[in-house]
């Protein structure tokens, strides 16, 4: 079975969709902080169960924004920035269009202005 690599656009509708969810960002902050963790570790560091905080990894690794990987019988999860990185240069790159367009309209806006 071959897996199939999104495109650009798919890829970051999945980091946003899993970033919408504030105990997700938060179990990236703390693999961010501790370099990796087990689920049963972060689990102990939020108000949900381990299962809860196992299916929120399972969102997270789907999007590129953590990997786990086994050592012995534990699962050890760590941030992979990859993704977070990609979707903010196409934030920055949004950011700026919209600058060029607002620029845009300004200048139309104070021509009339000077013209009137």
């Amino acid at each position: 079975m071959t897996e199939e690599h999104p495109g650009p656009a798919e890829a970051v509708d999945s980091v946003l969709g899993a970033l919408a969810d504030p105990t997700r960002r938060r179990l990236l902050d703390l693999l961010a902080e501790r370099g990796e963790a087990t689920a049963t570790e972060l689990a102990g560091r939020l108000p949900v169960s381990r299962q809860a905080v196992v299916k929120h990894l399972t969102v997270l690794d789907a999007a590129g924004l953590v990997s786990g990987s086994r050592v012995g019988r534990e699962v050890r999860y760590a941030v992979r920035p990859a993704a977070l990185d990609a979707t903010a240069r196409w934030m920055g790159a949004l950011a700026a269009d919209w600058d060029r367009r607002l620029a845009n309209i300004k200048r139309v806006a104070e021509a009339a202005e000077r013209e009137e």
